[in-house]
C-alpha cells in the first residue's frame, strides 16, 4: 500500500490515495494531504499539446499516486465522454479585459461537474479493493447537491444522502435537487444554513457509533464535498487548461504568467488552483472573491479567522458559508507540514469561532493571495455592467469573480471562473439587468432571450418535472436520515 496522504492534523494518520477518496475526511476529523505536492512538476509542453482527456489522466496520475494509467484513462473516458456541452470541456473566452473560465457546461451548470463526473469512478474503482458498500453524505450551499446526485445517480454499490438548507438555495437550485430521479438518492432540506449541515455531518463522519453500525451491514460512509481529495484533484486540471488554451490563442508566452480570480466560500476551489501553482503552472496570484459572508477576506487581510458574525443570505448562495473547510490544507502547506500548529488552530476554530494565524504565515498567504468581496448590490452592478458593455451574462457568483478580478488586474492576463450557468439564478440576473422582478419560469424565458446560450435542456426540463423529494429535518434528526438512507446502497444499478 501506498501510504502517499495523511491527514493535516496528525502525520500518523496516514492513507493511500484510494483509501482518502473511500474515507473522504480522516478519523480526527482533519483532511487527507500529500505531503510531496509539487515535488514533481507538471511538464507544460506536455499540458500544451494533450486534449483535456490526457491532461485529466496526467495531473491526476502526479496526485493520485496508487490509481492505474489505465484506471484513470477509463475513468476519464466515462466521466467526460458525452458528459459537457463543450468540446473544450472548460472553454476560455475574452469578456472585456478579464478571460473567463466557463465552467458550466456539465450536465448540472456548475463547476461542481468537473469533479463530481469523476468522484464516482474513483470511488468505484477504490471499492473493488474492498467488497464493501458507500454511502455518501453530502451538505450542499446549491450547486454540490445536484451535481454529485447527477454523479452518483444508480451507481453500483452506492448510496447517496445530500442535505441542504431549507429556504437558502435558488429555485433552480432547489428544483434540481427535489426532481431528482434515481434510485439510490435521497435528498433533505436541513433546518438551518449550511455551516449547520456542513457541520452535521462532519460530525457524523466521526460518530463512532454511526460508523459501527455501518460497518456491521458492509457499509463506508465517504463524502462528495470538496472536504474529498477525490472530489477536490479533478479541479486542479482546468487551470493547466486555461494555461493551454491562452498559450494556443497567442495572449500569453512561455513565460508569462497567469493570475485567477475566483468566487468561492469553502475555498476548495481555489485550493485547486494553489494544487497546480505548486505543480508547476506559472502563477502570479489568486484573488479570493466572497460575498457578503466575507469571513475569508479578512483572514486573508488580517491573519483572523472569525466565523463569530451574522450569516447573510445572499444572491450568491453557494457562497454563504462561514467555516471554509479547505483552508485547512492551505494552512499545512503553508506552514509546510506542521500538523500540530494546524490542529491548534483547528481546536480554537471549534471551540472560540476563531483563530490567528502568525505574521510570518500570514505573510506567506499574501504573497500569492488577495482578497475582495461584494455585497448584493454590488454585485447587481456588476452583472448590468457586464452586460451593457459586453454582452455578456454573469451569474451572481461569477460576477463577484469578475469585479474582484478587474479591482486585481495587473499586467498579466486575469483568468476569472465561472462558476454557474446564468440559468441558474434567472431572476436575480433578470433583475439586475432589466430592474424587473419575474416570477421564476418567466425569468428563464426572457433571459434566453438575451444570454450567449440557450437554456441547457436539463434545466429547461424542470419546468415539467415533478417534485420527488419534500424531507425535512433538524440537525439532530440527520443521523437517522442516513441510517435510513444506507438501505439504498443496494439499488445501483450502473
Amino acid at each position: 500500500m501506498v501510504t502517499s496522504y495523511h491527514s493535516t492534523r496528525n502525520k500518523t494518520i496516514q492513507a493511500s490515495a484510494r483509501q482518502a477518496v473511500l474515507k473522504g475526511i480522516a478519523a480526527d476529523g482533519g483532511l487527507f494531504v500529500h505531503p510531496g505536492l509539487g515535488q514533481e512538476k507538471a511538464d507544460l509542453d506536455r499540458i500544451l499539446h494533450q486534449s483535456y482527456q490526457e491532461n485529466a489522466a496526467y495531473i491526476l496520475g502526479l496526485l493520485l499516486p496508487d490509481y492505474t494509467e489505465e484506471e484513470l484513462t477509463q475513468a476519464i473516458q466515462a466521466a467526460y465522454t458525452g458528459s459537457f456541452a463543450s468540446e473544450a470541456v472548460t472553454p476560455v473566452k475574452p469578456v472585456g479585459d478579464l478571460q473567463v473560465l466557463e465552467l458550466f457546461h456539465g450536465p448540472t451548470s456548475a463547476f461542481k461537474d468537473v469533479a463530481l463526473t469523476m468522484l464516482p469512478q474513483l470511488m468505484s474503482i477504490a471499492l473493488k479493493d474492498t467488497g464493501d458498500s458507500a454511502m455518501i453524505l453530502t451538505a450542499t450551499s446549491g450547486d454540490t447537491g445536484k451535481a454529485a446526485l447527477s454523479g452518483f445517480k444508480n451507481v453500483d454499490r452506492t448510496g447517496i444522502a445530500v442535505f441542504y438548507p431549507e429556504g437558502k438555495v435558488s429555485q433552480i437550485q432547489y428544483r434540481q435537487m427535489a426532481t431528482q430521479q434515481g434510485e439510490n438518492v435521497r435528498v433533505f432540506a436541513v433546518q438551518g444554513n449550511f455551516d449547520d449541515a456542513q457541520s452535521a455531518v462532519k460530525r457524523l463522519f466521526l460518530d463512532q457509533e454511526l460508523n459501527d453500525w455501518a460497518a456491521s451491514k458492509s457499509i463506508r460512509l465517504s463524502s462528495a464535498n470538496s472536504i474529498n481529495v477525490g472530489r477536490l484533484v479533478p479541479q486542479v486540471v482546468y487551470y493547466f487548461e486555461a494555461w493551454k488554451q491562452l498559450m494556443q490563442q497567442g495572449v500569453i508566452g512561455r513565460q508569462d504568467q497567469l493570475s485567477f480570480s475566483v468566487p468561492t466560500g469553502n475555498f476548495g476551489d481555489v485550493l485547486a488552483g494553489y494544487y497546480a501553482y505548486r505543480l508547476g503552472l506559472p502563477v502570479k496570484k489568486f484573488v479570493v472573491a466572497s460575498n457578503a459572508n466575507n469571513v475569508l477576506t479578512e483572514f486573508i487581510r488580517t491573519g483572523v479567522y472569525d466565523r463569530n458574525r451574522a450569516f447573510i443570505k445572499t444572491i450568491s448562495p453557494s457562497m454563504d458559508i462561514l467555516i471554509s473547510s479547505n483552508l485547512e490544507r492551505l494552512l499545512y502547506y503553508m506552514t509546510e507540514g506542521d500538523t500540530k500548529q494546524v490542529k491548534t488552530w483547528m481546536d480554537q476554530l471549534a471551540a472560540e469561532g476563531r483563530y490567528q494565524v502568525t505574521p510570518e504565515i500570514l505573510e506567506k498567504i499574501q504573497s500569492l493571495f488577495v482578497a475582495e468581496y461584494a455585497g448584493d448590490d454590488e454585485t447587481r452592478a456588476e452583472i448590468s455592467r457586464v452586460y451593457k458593455e459586453d454582452a455578456y451574462v454573469l451569474d451572481p457568483h461569477s460576477a463577484i469573480g469578475y469585479l474582484a478580478g478587474g479591482r486585481q488586474k495587473g499586467e498579466e492576463p486575469m483568468v476569472v471562473l465561472a462558476t454557474a450557468s446564468p440559468y441558474k439564478f434567472a431572476q436575480d440576473v433578470m433583475e439586475a439587468i432589466t430592474g424587473d422582478t419575474m416570477a421564476e419560469w418567466d425569468a428563464l424565458h426572457a433571459l434566453e432571450n438575451i444570454c450567449q446560450d440557450p437554456v441547457p435542456a436539463p434545466l429547461a426540463a424542470l419546468e415539467s418535472a415533478d417534485i420527488l423529494h419534500d424531507a425535512v429535518v433538524d440537525v439532530p434528526g440527520m443521523k437517522e436520515a442516513v441510517k435510513d438512507s444506507c438501505a439504498l446502497t443496494g439499488r445501483g444499478t450502473r
